[in-house]
């Protein structure tokens, strides 16, 4: 009997390891066919280094649009909200109802005034009387009608809060932010909603010290969007900085109207301007640009890796940027393959 039971475990045991051995035999095969990246791989880009470009008679300056009135709107009351009417994404015209406050107490001391100024008026009338009688002293009088003014302020004050319980939209717009639930307890000034009004957009640019001179207030220009090629907006300037920044380029910003609502906020755009002259500019291929034109980036290869580099931007047309400041001309700019890389990523471009 023995002898059979180390005859099976044998077995056994051999049996386990044959099935062992084949599981690391397809390990082995599946891990052949994973690709694994290999992160120190140089990335194929293609690169040039900056140079001149003429800009011709139609100036033009990249910018962000910005929502043309957006606000937090808080409670003006206290309590637990009993009704709100919107939801994120829902258009609210000025002065439609937002949420509602419990405003029972409020009521219920509103009612208790009222009753006491219906005895106050009572007892104002009848001690004037009996004041013109010298039946009382005239300081009774005068103290009763004293209070009757004190309950009337009251009256006001309870009022207003009512009022406040009522939570209205300031001016038309989009709900982009709900930040209360229904049934929360807010306290005065408490945030409850963000409204944003993009009937109209503003297109922020930066401009050069050197065409600031070009612009002035209410002026008509043409906007183009980067994701509407082919149409064109008009815009009229509605601000023009009076203070530039530390790279001498002022704030301009470019009042569209967005009647047909197809423009968004955070959309590329940019404003032209018509010149009699043209200038010639240390420039970089538009499509090297990462990030937004507010902070423009760019890729640029430094001993054999990929460094990202902020630069200020001027002037641009459709295929250029003026570089003011932040690169060299003898610095390689990534115009192709930036969607591959990180910052210091090794990189190898073709010969």
């Amino acid at each position: 009997m023995n002898k059979k039971v180390i005859v099976v475990g044998i077995i056994a045991i051999g049996f386990v390891g044959l099935i062992v051995a084949k599981l690391f035999s397809n390990k082995e095969e599946v891990a052949k066919k994973i690709f694994i990246n290999d992160v120190n791989e140089p990335i194929l880009v293609e690169a040039i280094q900056p140079s001149m470009h003429t800009f011709q008679s139609e100036f033009s300056y990249l910018g962000t649009f910005e929502p043309n009135r957006q606000n937090t709107i808080g409670a003006e009351g206290q309590g637990r909200i009993v009704s709100l009417n919107v939801q994120e994404g829902d258009r609210i015209a000025q002065g439609g109802v937002i949420a509602k406050l419990d405003d029972e107490m409020l009521q219920l001391q509103l009612d208790n005034l009222e009753v006491s100024i219906e005895g106050q008026k009572s007892d104002d009338n009848r001690y004037t009387s009996l004041s013109k009688d010298a039946a009382i002293p005239a300081v009774q009088a005068e103290k009763t009608k004293l209070g009757l003014k004190s309950s009337e302020i009251q009256k006001k004050q309870l009022q207003k809060q009512l009022r406040g319980t009522v939570l209205k939209a300031p001016f038309s717009g989009v709900i982009t932010k709900k930040l209360v639930d229904l049934g929360s307890v807010i306290g005065m000034g408490s945030p409850v909603v963000e409204i944003t009004d993009v009937s109209s957009l503003k297109l922020t640019v930066n401009v050069p010290e050197r065409d600031i001179m070009k612009f002035s207030m209410n002026q008509l220009v043409n906007v183009s969007i980067d994701v509407y090629p082919g149409e064109m907006f008009q815009g009229k300037v509605s601000l023009i900085g009076i203070q530039a920044d530390k790279t001498h380029n002022f704030k301009v910003q470019v009042l569209v109207n967005n009647a047909k609502g197809i423009l968004r906020a955070g959309m590329y755009g940019t404003s032209s301007l018509v010149n009699s002259s043209s200038i010639s500019a240390f420039s970089i291929p538009r499509k090297a640009l990462v990030g937004s034109t507010k902070q423009p980036k760019v890729y640029v290869i430094k001993n054999g890796k990929a460094v990202l580099v902020s630069f200020n931007a001027g002037t641009a047309d459709g295929e250029f940027i003026e570089v003011i400041s932040g690169l060299s001309k003898s610095d390689k700019i990534v115009i192709k393959g930036q969607v591959n890389l990180r910052n210091d990523a090794p990189v190898k471009t073709n010969k």
